[in-house]
């Protein structure tokens, strides 16, 4: 079967998911390198896709920076363990549930309402300790040549149903498909949730990797749906144009989990020695350049207000997105747990 859609970032992320899981557990067993003199940055975020963006952050502000780059929930919980002990200045998630998991331990330091404030109310810490910087939107992602977007289901329920059997593609290790479980519990409760789960492994879903994988499946036409991020498709059309993309996407309607929005965020540690400078680099994620980046090089929504998305992505304050603290998706061992005993992984 010939791969397609294997954008230039997507594709070294994919390459070096092993190492880079290798390397995360390493950081958390002894030497890391990192050079405290210089703001530290903890991020789950992958270095190919945010290197970039932190180089041009030390170009604009004389701030020197040391990085550690990890899996979100291993450095989550690695911050956890280290406590006050910890090198980090900045935690900088893939996922709203990590920063909530510090949140919740008093781990992370209230941000100032100015810089709260540019950031809907939706993406960000209640008690003000994290606060979103990117949002993504789980989608289907569908072959047209097997079915026309009328027939793509309004709900990834409806993905049990014994006319999908063996059609349906997700990524059960993928940390976006993990917090999406987890929103599931929280919406539904743990009883739905372990039912999905189960009539997904009963109706012999179909498991990839990760999210590229999911997506060139469709576009193979090896499966008929699958469940990813929205900013894979968008990323692959942008590097290679509309026509050498076969496969669509829908956006799920009515506030269903298959429409979860989530974020990437940041926040700055209780004992960090860099305060001022991280709280620097907090207001430089959220300003025009930080988020012109995420819109133009990610294609994930900026949260600044003004700053205007990848072209024809659907605005964000339209999408249906289900209503829920995303703290709250900070149960991750459970969910991870819970995708074990169903089989999926």
């Amino acid at each position: 079967m010939v791969r397609r859609g294997w954008t230039a970032s997507r594709r070294a992320v994919a390459g070096l998911a092993g190492a880079a899981l290798v390397l995360a557990l390493a950081a958390c067993s002894g030497g890391d390198g990192l050079d405290a003199d210089k703001l530290v940055i903890y991020s789950g975020r992958q270095e190919q896709l945010v290197a970039p963006l932190l180089e041009r952050f030390e170009q604009d502000t004389g701030i020197e920076v040391s990085v550690r780059y990890g899996d979100t929930a291993q450095l989550a919980a690695q911050l956890i363990e280290e406590d006050d002990r910890t090198a980090a200045d900045v935690f900088f998630s893939q996922d709203g549930g990590a920063l909530g998991a510090l949140s919740k331990r008093e781990m992370l330091v209230p941000l100032p309402p100015a810089t709260l404030d540019l950031v809907d109310s939706r993406y960000r810490a209640d008690d003000g300790r994290w606060v979103g910087v990117s949002a993504r939107s789980r989608v289907i992602v569908y072959d047209p040549k097997q079915l026309s977007e009328a027939e793509v289901p309004d709900s990834v329920f409806d993905l049990t149903d014994p006319k999908w059997r063996g059609k349906v593609g997700i990524a059960p290790t993928n940390a976006s498909f993990e917090a999406f479980v987890t929103a599931i519990r929280v919406l539904r409760g743990d009883d739905a949730a372990r039912q999905w789960l189960a009539g997904m492994k009963a109706n012999d879903v179909q498991l990839f990797d990760n999210n590229v994988l999911v997506l060139n499946a469709a576009e193979d036409s090896v499966i008929a749906l699958g469940l990813i991020n929205h900013y894979y498709w968008y990323e692959q059309v942008a590097e290679e144009g509309l026509a050498a993309v076969p496969a669509r996407l829908k956006f799920l309607p009515a506030g269903d989990p298959g429409a979860l929005v989530n974020v990437a965020g940041v926040g700055v540690l209780r004992d960090s020695d860099h305060a001022e400078q991280a709280q620097r680099f907090v207001d430089y994620l959220l300003s025009p350049t930080g988020q012109a980046y995420f819109a133009d090089t990610t294609k994930e929504y900026p949260l600044l207000a003004g700053v205007p998305t990848a072209p024809d992505l659907p605005p964000l304050a339209e999408l249906h997105a289900p209503d829920i603290d995303l703290s709250d998706l900070d149960t991750l061992e459970e969910t991870l747990a819970m995708i074990e005993q169903a089989g999926l992984t």
